[in-house]
């Protein structure tokens, strides 16, 4: 099911996400995760022309929330989901109530967003978007409340069905309160896409993938510092 309930769009006919920002700095939601009270009101697309769009100008799509929810969140990720040349905008959205859920926007307002955590003050970290078990769509996968239950979730996409949860892995954790930036990532070392976290007790690095059955992580070695992170996302 497509979920389209949330933002206020200033709506444009379907064309090529150039550029995503966020916008409307607010302080209206008092979390702080990281590390400052000020959150965004708004998501602002840089809109251009592309083969086979209606769209022939560039311009600018503006999609403001309302006054009970922010984006929160370092910024914008532009990734082609569907692998037609367009890419799709995933963001942290949170509810004053209801806590953060991950969202899919593209040029014409939100097509898809998992449920929210149900709480408020209960963030999710994202990972990135990756095709983990080759069947030639992109999943999502993020942190749910890196800082309380360290379960890494993994999320299909598809435009007429949205986000369908695919795979739950605990003990792992990409995020620490106060940072202003996100641990770990994908990376490929040559064997297809793998997820880079920390354990849930930031011990380890550890590296999760799915093994053509389901998603299993297998320990890269001590966390020390973020410089391990790194080691282990170049592939070294």
């Amino acid at each position: 099911m497509v979920l389209a309930l949330v933002a206020h769009a200033v709506m444009a006919e379907p064309g090529m996400i150039r550029e995503a920002r966020y916008a409307e700095p607010t302080t209206r939601y008092a979390h702080g995760v990281l590390g400052d009270d000020v959150e965004w009101g708004a998501l602002e697309l840089i809109v251009g022309p592309c083969a086979g769009c209606l769209r022939t100008e560039t311009g600018k799509v503006t999609i403001r929330l309302p006054e009970t929810r922010v984006f929160e969140d370092l910024a914008p990720r532009l990734v082609d989901l569907e692998g037609d040349g367009r890419p799709e905008v995933i963001v942290v959205e949170s509810d004053m109530s209801h806590g953060a859920r991950l969202a899919v926007y593209d040029g014409t307002g939100l097509i898809a967003a998992t449920p929210f955590i149900g709480r408020a003050n209960r963030w999710l970290a994202p990972v990135g978007a990756a095709d983990f078990d080759g069947d030639g769509v992109r999943e999502i996968a993020y942190i749910d409340r890196p800082h309380l239950a360290k379960v890494l979730r993994i999320w299909s996409f598809d435009r007429d069905d949205g986000l369908r949860h695919m795979a739950d892995v605990p003990g792992l954790t990409n995020h620490r309160i106060g940072w202003d930036y996100i641990s770990g990532g994908i990376r490929d070392c040559g064997q297809g896409p793998e997820i880079v976290t920390a354990d849930a007790d930031w011990s380890r690095v550890m590296v999760t993938r799915f093994d053509g059955k389901g998603f299993a992580s297998r320990a890269l070695g001590p966390y020390r510092d973020e410089d391990d992170v790194s080691r282990a996302m170049a592939c070294e």
